[in-house]
């Protein structure tokens, strides 16, 4: 079972929004819209949107939003 994690992290590391989901196309549209809301001085400033994958929903953050 793949499952799609979506972060938004700050330059410190830290995971300031989190999504997971097992549908790709879901996950893609919400990587993109976080992606999208990040400002240009964020940007500059080292937030960072990641999408990666996890075969369990033990990896998935626990602070996440679990969409299954």
């Amino acid at each position: 079972m793949t499952i799609w994690v979506n972060e938004q992290i700050d330059p410190c590391g830290i995971i300031r929004a989190c999504i997971a989901c097992r549908d790709e196309a879901q996950a893609q549209e919400c990587h993109d819209s976080f992606e999208t809301n990040l400002t240009p001085e964020q940007k500059q400033q080292g937030w960072i949107a990641r999408m990666r994958q996890v075969e369990s929903w033990e990896e998935v953050p626990v602070n996440a939003l679990k969409l299954d």
